[in-house]
């Protein structure tokens, strides 16, 4: 797909606004190689759940016409002054407390340990309206951000995570979204990529 990075940035961008389910199997469709189901199925979605774009994650929308998405849906989605306000709050303390073994956590940083496009593995704890703390993995990459998000998916998926929260964010993303910023807030550094960093 020619326009990956900006449909994962768009993606990116969604997260905390579009519900987890459609947005871990969206991800995981862009990574595997079925861009032409995304492209048509996340316009039809955002009408559907009535999630308003900014000018910027308009463009980015755009950019999945020439990929085969319905240039009428892209047109009619609305778009707003700027996102919305986090709807989560976030912080850095497992359900079981900070003493608590977490095995997926163990096996993702040991899978990322070392290369070279990672800087930073991440993790942080959304509480949702339910009640109920949901792990949001945030890795920091310089390269192929759609398929270490696919994959991290999948580790985390076959670990038992039905619904696998992966943000895999570009170290040269500068407007980084407010979802991302009060995660990373309260987020416990867990693990790093190449033993050395170049700047």
């Amino acid at each position: 797909m020619r326009s990956a990075r900006q449909c994962h940035e768009l993606l990116l961008r969604l997260a905390g606004r579009l519900p987890d389910e459609p947005l871990w199997r969206y991800r995981d469709w862009l990574a595997g190689g079925a861009s032409d189901v995304l492209v048509r199925a996340l316009p039809r979605t955002l009408l559907h759940d009535r999630i308003g774009l900014t000018a910027h994650e308009h463009r980015l929308a755009l950019a999945l016409v020439p990929e085969g998405a319905d240039p009428a849906m892209v047109a009619a989605l609305p778009v707003r002054d700027g996102p919305p306000a986090p709807a989560h709050v976030f912080d850095g303390t497992p359900p079981g407390g900070a003493d608590h073994a977490d095995q997926p956590l163990v096996v993702v940083t040991a899978a990322l340990r070392g290369r070279s496009t990672v800087r930073e593995i991440r993790c942080s704890w959304r509480r949702d309206a339910d009640g109920a703390a949901r792990r949001v993995l945030l890795v920091t990459a310089t390269a192929d951000h759609a398929g270490l998000a696919g994959e991290l998916q999948r580790v985390l998926r076959a670990l038992g995570e039905r619904v696998p929260r992966v943000e895999v964010l570009p170290t040269d993303l500068h407007d980084l979204p407010d979802y991302h910023r009060a995660a990373l807030a309260s987020s416990e550094l867990v693990g790093v990529g190449a033993d050395v960093v170049r700047a």
